[in-house]
């Protein structure tokens, strides 16, 4: 059940890059992600009463807690920086950086969680990964003119910011019902987002934000908040070093949205790198 949530975290998170950035294209990307917090959490605590986990938050121990905060806070930072990477840059190669993680993730779970059944198959994997990223993420020439070429260490930090996301998570996140879990991390990023805006006195941008880019963005909310809820299942109830990569495949279907609707075309280094990520995706997921 598991890695039937990790497929479908992948799914929504694939979605999600692409309402949002059909969302930001002229809204500041901190607004932008400041409000799609309150949706995610909306839904978080829609899915909490749902499953009548409500009553548990009491018992949740301080360290469980202190885990779950430290990871919303990792949240809020990888958010502002990916979303910040992706108002300036294309879906295509903001995405595959910020799918660095998926490596260090895979090798802090190996380290923290001991993680090492089929060791050689996954640092094969994890080497497989990290080709294929590097492959996606080249640039055509003319696009190193770009003014706005300044997304790559956002995406970069993103990275790294949700590789300690993962295991801060899985953490915090044990012993508690994951979608109180959730709900209760989504809480610490909704106000270090806000706190962003209000520091950088962009609160005043928010009366004018355009209708359809408020509703993409709302939409992109409901989608991260579908992701996260079946993503810290899969975390809790699954291996950290499988989940990661399995996610992570949610590019596939940014990819395939982007050609879609932004008409953005892989070339063809690019696609075998995607390929090389699929393959190490999948053996992750069979050598579980």
């Amino acid at each position: 059940m598991w890695l039937v949530m990790a497929v479908l975290s992948a799914f929504f998170a694939g979605l999600t890059s692409i309402l949002a950035k059909c969302g930001i294209k002229k809204t500041d990307s901190d607004v932008a992600t400041a409000i799609r917090t309150v949706v995610v959490l909306l839904f978080s605590w829609v899915m909490v009463f749902l499953v009548g986990s409500e009553g548990q938050i009491v018992e949740i121990v301080p360290k469980s807690f202190l885990f779950l905060i430290l990871s919303g806070l990792a949240t809020g930072a990888s958010w502002i920086c990916y979303f910040k990477a992706l108002s300036m840059g294309d879906v295509n190669k903001v995405v595959p950086i910020d799918k660095l993680s998926t490596v260090l993730s895979v090798l802090l779970a190996m380290l923290c969680f001991g993680e090492t059944g089929h060791l050689p198959v996954k640092l094969g994997c994890t080497a497989l990964l990290t080709v294929g990223i590097t492959m996606m993420v080249e640039r055509k020439q003319e696009e190193r003119k770009d003014v706005r070429r300044g997304w790559m260490p956002y995406a970069v930090l993103s990275a790294v910011f949700a590789a300690l996301t993962s295991i801060l998570a899985k953490l915090g996140i044990t012993g508690v019902e994951s979608n109180l879990g959730t709900a209760l991390r989504t809480g610490v990023v909704l106000f270090m987002a806000w706190a962003i805006v209000f520091l950088k006195g962009k609160q005043k941008q928010i009366a004018g934000i355009d209708r359809r880019e408020l509703r993409f963005i709302a939409l992109s909310g409901l989608a991260t908040g579908a992701s996260w809820l079946c993503y810290y299942y899969a975390i809790q109830n699954g291996i950290v070093s499988v989940v990661v990569p399995v996610d992570k495949m949610s590019i596939l279907v940014t990819v395939l949205f982007s050609f879609l609707v932004f008409h953005e075309k892989l070339s063809a280094k690019a696609f075998i790198g995607l390929c090389l990520m699929t393959v190490a995706t999948l053996l992750m997921a069979v050598f579980a």
